[in-house]
């Protein structure tokens, strides 16, 4: 009888420092933990393994390492309710502006603000106080309560910092989308809130060119009729514009009457803000975290997997329509400086991020797979032309990150920056896996699970394996899980999105691996949602547009992740008779999802086919068909009768771009 034999493993690509890993902050919450519990924790996966075997000893250990501020008795972390019902630090009051602005140097840099015209602004932790407290009594004075909704039209700017945290010291519940979102896709997330103010700016640049907004915040404002006061925010710098409204004011003039901050203590599970999903099966879902959930998992994400603190300075390139956006806001919550950009990461030349991170010393820079890729083949070798000296870590999400870019980064960037790939999501505002000061980076895997997070691969009848593909799935609670759906009041759709295929386990719709030595691999989306350069769009959004086109009968979009790391985003369409798709019919199309949607749904390449193919019931079959794209052979996507018309779901199958990945449908 042969014994199977365990994979051997890549070599690492990169190894721990022990002498850096002594002075992290994880070493120091190993030591806090063995002084709490009494037992020593040799390496990272023995405290992971505690950290998903106690999630009460654990939870209290990062509240008591961090000193989260709370008030009120609480009688237990959490109670034995099974997921989704699970409750934490029930009575427990506290405030996620408190923290966020909580600091021992006032006089320090707390954000440094760049644009893409290259102008520059610091702004001190004094600074940032001060503005928040009177835009708060400003937000009081309009009658803004706890649980009222205010919202961001807004771009990557230090307004958007200031907003959301004024907005979070009142407990008003915030939600935020970028300006490339035109005023209907915007009007689709925000109307749902029902929000009493809006703050939208001016305009925005993009790849040199200035967008002026103003009609689009006015046509917004019109699709919101709860919104009482408008405030438009100076970006470009422009005036008022005639149909500006009598409800519109001026930002310089929510600042006039300097006042003290205000943090009102709010129950452990106060709504903080509402994201929203991609949108892929109809009108996206706004997804609500909670004050506290984000607090204890965003100080153990930055502070002990990151290892971020005062003096860090912490740039991610991102949007307000990603949440990075709020992972990077929370870097204040740790005390690090954390640096906004506002522009096209390529202009005016592929190196722009790396140029920002030497210029402003950052010890953590976080960009995407696609940007990793495109500086390999722009031939940039910033560790050699820029001083990066302080960067120690390299984060990468948003897509797998392919084995060639660990590579390319050790080469070119440096041998001792980490690559900490991480994979996560809006769903839980933070991350599943990645990396830590003490764990080992393999090329093309990231590093581990993170602590507190009881991830498994499940095969298709629900049990964990490894070094096998399975659906990424969570089997224990974690705080910053959604407290629920916007509109969704017994809680239906949220049970359906995450928990009705393992009941009472989180299946997060990502294709794993986990391998024998810890790390783990993802193969991509097992469901149809499109990822475009880190940002989930929802596919409805480009239906909306499209098959209202004359012309065009009916369209499907398909985002597909390729093994060497590319990513292919095709929209095929179905004419209607005595139509072609010449290029004045392919201008139309991407004009109208460029001005309707945004310019991120723009796809790749508009490619006409003779019909689109549907379940039984009428819809689109987007997963089979990616997966054909893929690789898939037909028999493995899906059953004749589970498709109205074969011949169509057949027709794709020219369209392969490369060989099938590994893993198969249940």
């Amino acid at each position: 009888m042969n014994t199977p034999q365990t994979p051997t493993p890549p070599e690492p690509v990169w190894l721990p420092d022990q002498s850096s890993v002594a002075g992290s902050r994880i070493a120091g919450f190993t030591e806090f933990v063995a002084r709490l519990t009494g037992v020593t924790h040799p390496d990272y996966e023995s405290l992971w393994a505690w950290s998903v075997a106690d999630l009460p000893g654990f939870w209290t250990a990062v509240s008591e390492f961090f000193a989260i501020r709370t008030s009120g008795a609480w009688s237990q972390v959490l109670d034995d309710a099974p997921m989704p019902a699970t409750r934490w630090f029930s009575g427990a009051r506290l405030n996620y502006a408190e923290h966020a602005l909580r600091t021992d140097d006032p006089t320090g840099t707390a954000i440094i603000s760049v644009d893409e015209s290259g102008a520059t602004t610091h702004t001190t932790w004094a600074e940032l106080r001060g503005q928040v407290g009177a835009l708060s009594a400003w937000l009081r004075r309009q009658g803004v309560t706890a649980g009222d909704r205010v919202v961001g039209y807004l771009p990557n700017s230090p307004h958007t910092v200031v907003a959301f945290l004024a907005s979070a010291s009142i407990g008003a519940v915030w939600s935020a989308c970028g300006q490339d979102y035109g005023s209907d896709g915007a009007a689709t997330r925000f109307a749902q809130l029902e929000p009493v103010v809006l703050f939208a700016a001016d305009g925005y640049r993009w790849s040199g060119r200035r967008h002026d907004r103003r009609a689009e915040t006015a046509a917004l404002r019109t699709a919101l009729p709860s919104v009482r006061v408008t405030v438009q925010v100076p970006n470009l710098g422009l005036p008022l514009s005639p149909d500006a409204g009598t409800g519109t004011v001026l930002w310089e003039d929510t600042l006039a009457d300097p006042a003290e901050c205000v943090f009102d203590h709010v129950p452990f599970d106060t709504p903080l803000w509402v994201l929203f999903s991609s949108g892929t099966t109809g009108t996206p879902k706004g997804i609500v975290h909670g004050h506290g959930g984000v607090l204890l998992d965003h100080h153990k994400l930055l502070g002990l997997h990151l290892d971020l603190g005062p003096g860090d300075r912490f740039l991610w390139y991102t949007t307000t329509n990603w949440m990075m956006w709020n992972l990077v806001v929370s870097g204040l919550l740790v005390g690090a400086t954390i640096v906004l950009y506002d522009g096209s990461p390529a202009h005016p030349a592929p190196g722009r991020l790396w140029a920002l991170a030497a210029e402003h010393r950052a010890t953590v820079l976080g960009v995407s797979p696609g940007y990793l890729q495109s500086s390999a083949k722009a031939g940039l070798t910033p560790g050699r032309d820029l001083d990066l000296s302080a960067l120690r870590v390299l984060g990468s999400t948003g897509a797998p990150l392919p084995a060639q870019s660990y590579y390319w980064v050790r080469d070119h960037v440096g041998p001792r920056v980490q690559v900490a790939s991480t994979s996560g999501g809006t769903d839980i505002v933070s991350g599943f896996a990645g990396s830590a000061p003490n764990t080992a980076v393999w090329p093309g895997e990231i590093s581990a699970p993170l602590l507190g997070v009881a991830l498994e691969a499940f095969d298709s009848r629900g049990r964990p394996v490894t070094e096998e593909v399975g659906e990424l799935v969570v089997t224990r609670p974690m705080p910053s899980m959604p407290l629920r759906f916007w509109n969704d009041p017994d809680g239906r759709r949220y049970h359906e999105a995450y928990f009705s295929s393992y009941p009472g386990v989180w299946q997060h719709g990502d294709w794993i691996t986990r391998t024998a030595h810890g790390s783990v691999i993802i193969s991509g989306r097992s469901d149809s949602t499109l990822n475009r350069h880190g940002v989930r769009l929802g596919s409805a959004d480009i239906y909306a547009v499209v098959d209202e086109l004359p012309g065009v009968r009916e369209s499907l979009v398909i985002g597909a992740e390729l093994p060497d790391g590319d990513y292919w985003m095709p929209l095929f369409v179905v004419l209607e008779p005595g139509h072609e798709l010449d290029e004045e019919l392919r201008d139309t199309i991407r004009t109208a999802i460029r001005t309707h949607a945004s310019p991120r749904h723009v796809p790749d390449v508009i490619i006409e086919v003779p019909a689109v193919p549907h379940t039984r019931t009428g819809k689109k079959l987007e997963v089979p068909v990616k997966r054909l794209l893929q690789g898939a052979a037909i028999g493995q996507v899906a059953g004749r009768e589970a498709v109205d018309d074969i011949t169509a779901l057949e027709y794709f199958t020219q369209f392969t771009r490369s060989p099938a990945p590994a893993p198969l449908l249940p």
